[in-house]
């Protein structure tokens, strides 16, 4: 049986660490943080989740495959840098929007790259962590 103070304890952290991943993740092409650092936090709150519940109720809270997470992640990094190529620029150079976003700033392909890089980070380090959790059955 799992410990019902973690699994309580959990319910309470697990959306304050999933919010704060989110906040390093947009201030992150402007000061310190970013995709890295901001996916890291979000899969150690998932981590924590599946040590309070297990793997299975994980991947239902997730409800996305972490190898399809890693796709999508790859596919926004390359993107990000493609768009560059379509104003005659160098690859993965810095395009920016004209009109700041309110709470974000100037939208850019660097905010495009660092959500790649959080999505490519989250999908990779759940799946080693479900992997672990669970190593009997394939997920």
């Amino acid at each position: 049986m799992k410990s019902l103070i973690l699994q309580t304890a959990t319910r309470a952290l697990l959306p304050l660490l999933l919010l704060f991943s989110l906040f390093i993740l947009l201030r992150g092409h402007n000061e310190p943080g970013g995709g890295f650092i901001g996916g890291l936090l979000a899969a150690g709150g998932l981590s924590l989740y599946t040590l309070a519940y297990d793997a299975r109720a994980a991947l239902r809270l997730v409800r996305i495959d972490p190898r399809v997470l890693i796709g999508i992640g790859l596919l926004a990094s390359a993107v990000s840098g493609c768009v560059a190529l379509f104003k005659g620029l160098p690859f993965a150079t810095g395009v920016w929007g004209a009109k700041p976003v309110p709470g974000i700033g100037k939208v850019s392909t660097v905010l495009l790259f660092d959500v790649g890089v959080y999505v490519v980070v989250l999908g990779t380090t759940l799946l080693i962590i479900l992997t672990l959790a669970n190593p009997e059955e394939e997920l």
